[in-house]
């Protein structure tokens, strides 16, 4: 059985190796997993590749800028594929992210990219999203009272924390909820109803955006693609 990060470095790889040409513009995720990808980026643009990348985190820019790649704003080129991690992937391809604080981001240049590509290993697969916490970007000022209308029907919500009792802070100045949903039959209505309160930026539930997964396990990397039968991307 192959450990954690060489399936994480595998899945990355392999969706740079896959998709990812000479010339063109790319997204670039936020992650340990989206690391690899980034690092396989930076050695094509060394051998003189002419890959031009929007970070979708001001880390994922620091590693952008480290290893030499030539980053640009979000629709000063058209995006031709973005390459992130998820923290869990349904089975109509669904997403639930942000365990890393950088869902907003990530979501936008998951939207503006002609193609999303999510990478993972096998133990990201889930039947229903909701095991692991969906993350809610709320604005600091409205904070008690997202915290208070979430509550009132889900009680599992938390304020995230750095290292004990310093909140979370987000590339956007704003503050980062984890909320235990319990299994998530439809994520799209929860999505829908979490950003109707008033104060939250985003939630970390990704919508008819993915058009594949690859999925790292011992023995290589697989690809599933979104079908008729897993929704169609808006």
């Amino acid at each position: 059985m192959q450990n954690s990060n060489a399936l994480k470095q595998a899945a990355g790889e392999a969706a740079i190796d896959r998709y990812v040409r000479d010339g063109m513009c790319i997204g670039l995720g936020t992650g340990t997993t989206a690391y690899y990808a980034i690092r396989r980026v930076g050695e094509l643009v060394a051998a003189g590749a002419a890959i031009t990348a929007v970070p979708s985190s001001l880390a994922t820019e620091a590693l952008c800028r480290k290893a030499a790649i030539p980053i640009t704003g979000l629709l000063d080129r058209p995006i031709a594929v973005a390459i992130d991690g998820a923290d869990e992937v349904s089975p109509d391809f669904a997403l639930t992210k942000g365990g890393g604080g950088a869902l907003f981001r990530e979501k936008c240049v998951a939207l503006a990219a002609e193609q999303f590509i999510v990478i993972v290993d096998e133990s990201k697969l889930v039947p229903h999203l909701g095991a692991f916490a969906t993350p809610v970007e709320v604005v600091p000022f409205a904070l008690d009272w997202v915290v208070r209308e979430i509550s009132a029907a889900f009680p599992e919500v938390t304020i995230r924390r750095r290292g004990g009792e310093t909140p979370f802070v987000t590339d956007n100045g704003n503050a980062l909820l984890d909320c235990g949903f319990g299994a998530i039959d439809d994520p799209a209505e929860l999505e829908a109803e979490l950003r109707a309160i008033h104060g939250v930026v985003d939630a970390g539930l990704f919508n008819n955006l993915t058009d594949t997964v690859l999925v790292a396990q011992p023995g290589g990397v697989r690809e599933l693609v979104r079908t008729s039968t897993t929704g169609a991307r808006n």
